[in-house]
């Protein structure tokens, strides 16, 4: 799909896109287990395969990538140093087993004294029903918003009641529903839809408009998918609306230039302010980016990480 003016007019064209949402992931030097059910994906993906996969200036925010958990520290080492000769990897949302009253302190603490890190993400769209109301877990949630970093939040479409619920139990947390909660398309579950109005009323939650062409059947049609993506405009408003890739899980389902048409074409009857908003500088209040510095260049930035993985 092509767009023949982007929202805005030219302005909002010469304006780089921020993603908040790409994975890098190397299993000749990580273990990812998740990789063995996807074997299109089971393969190094670098900052060279996206920026060769782009067609236009994008900055970056990494997101976790499900390696193994003990293997976090060694995730975020990897990815900051990678960023110190790619600038365009704006910070890194690292994993935190929220639910290790043992280790999650210390690690939230580091990592809030750690300008790379942007934000945390304990993935849970695996977890048992039930998980999300555990005492450990929400105890490390709070940890998070006392410590001003943001959850990113991955569940799948029967868990957004549950994260409804979490959101309002954890006010003083910012969280960032990955993937618009992966509704299934082309119908949602009748669950989606309440539950996601539910999540837009509480103003400690936003959403990344990312992910979807994955979750949906081969041959979804892009009026489909670009309904979604209004409907979710629409209940959260582009204030709280980041655009995100998902590359390289997308290249599943969609090429990169062509999801980046589909989210324009969902913004195309906004201001050009409100486009803007969705593309770029939401995702830099919401990680908080305008405050951050360049990847450190000296080992000291390692220090909190290899704290951790001894710990």
């Amino acid at each position: 799909m092509t767009i023949d003016q982007p929202p805005g007019g030219a302005e909002a064209e010469r304006a780089p896109v921020l993603d908040s949402h790409v994975h890098f992931w190397d299993p000749q030097h990580l273990s990812y287990p998740w990789l063995a059910d996807v074997p299109p994906l089971d393969r190094r993906f670098s900052p060279s395969g996206f920026l060769g996969d782009v067609d236009e200036p994008v900055e970056a925010v990494f997101v976790e990538a499900g390696r193994r958990p003990e293997q976090a520290a060694r995730e975020l080492r990897w990815v900051r140093s990678l960023a110190r000769t790619e600038p365009w990897i704006r910070g890194a949302v690292a994993h935190v087993s929220l639910d290790d009253p043992a280790g999650a302190p210390d690690a939230i603490r580091l990592f809030a004294a750690d300008p790379f890190v942007v934000g945390v993400r304990h993935n849970i769209q695996d977890e048992e029903p039930g998980f999300t109301e555990g005492a450990d877990f929400r105890a490390g949630l709070g940890l998070l918003g006392r410590a001003g970093l943001p959850f990113d939040a991955c569940v799948r479409e029967r868990q957004l009641g549950e994260l409804a619920g979490l959101a309002a139990a954890c006010p003083q947390t910012l969280f960032v529903l990955d993937h618009l909660g992966k509704p299934s398309l082309p119908c949602p579950d009748p669950s989606w839809r309440p539950a996601l109005l539910r999540l837009a009323r509480r103003d400690n939650v936003v959403c990344k408009l990312s992910g979807l062409a994955t979750e949906a059947p081969p041959g979804t049609d892009a009026p489909a998918l670009l309904a979604v993506l209004r409907e979710v405009l629409e209940a959260f408003g582009p204030d709280r609306c980041l655009y995100g890739g998902d590359w390289p899980v997308m290249k599943l389902a969609t090429s990169y230039e062509s999801w980046l048409d589909l989210v324009r074409e969902a913004l195309s009857d906004l201001p050009a302010a409100d486009a803007d908003a969705v593309m770029r500088t939401n995702a830099v209040r919401t990680y908080r980016l305008r405050d951050r510095q360049p990847a450190p260049t000296s080992d000291e930035a390692d220090r909190p990480a290899r704290a951790k993985e001894s710990a």
